[in-house]
């Protein structure tokens, strides 16, 4: 009987320290998780900087969703932002964002529903 207990005991304990190493391991990745919040790790690159290269200027250019939006506006006048999304293949929440900003810039109005050119 002392056999079996002293067995038991043993597994028992064994089983917290397995426990006891994944907490640790649970704890450290929520920390790191909740530290910066989700996203890349400290140290990795900007992967779209990495592409650009030396030579190409940050800011506006021709492939921007803003961009592509415009092009949409100017292509399609009285488009909504939900049919813009749709022809972009991205969600709207985007649009409602940059739409306003273009309007602001001259470039396009709001027309009811709407968007048309300036």
């Amino acid at each position: 009987m002392a056999e079996f207990v002293d067995t038991t005991v043993k597994e028992i304990d064994d089983r917290l320290r397995e426990l006891k190493d994944e907490v640790r391991r649970l704890e450290a990745a929520r920390s790191a998780l909740t530290s910066r919040g989700a996203g890349r790790p400290r140290g990795s690159t900007n992967a779209r900087k990495a592409r650009r290269g030396p030579g190409r200027p940050r800011g506006r250019r021709g492939g921007t969703r803003a961009a592509q939006a415009l092009r949409l506006v100017r292509t399609q006048p009285g488009i909504t932002i939900p049919e813009i999304a749709s022809a972009m293949k991205i969600q709207p929440n985007y649009l409602y964002r940059v739409l306003p900003k273009l309007e602001q810039s001259g470039d396009i109005k709001k027309d009811g529903k709407g968007w048309t050119p300036a």
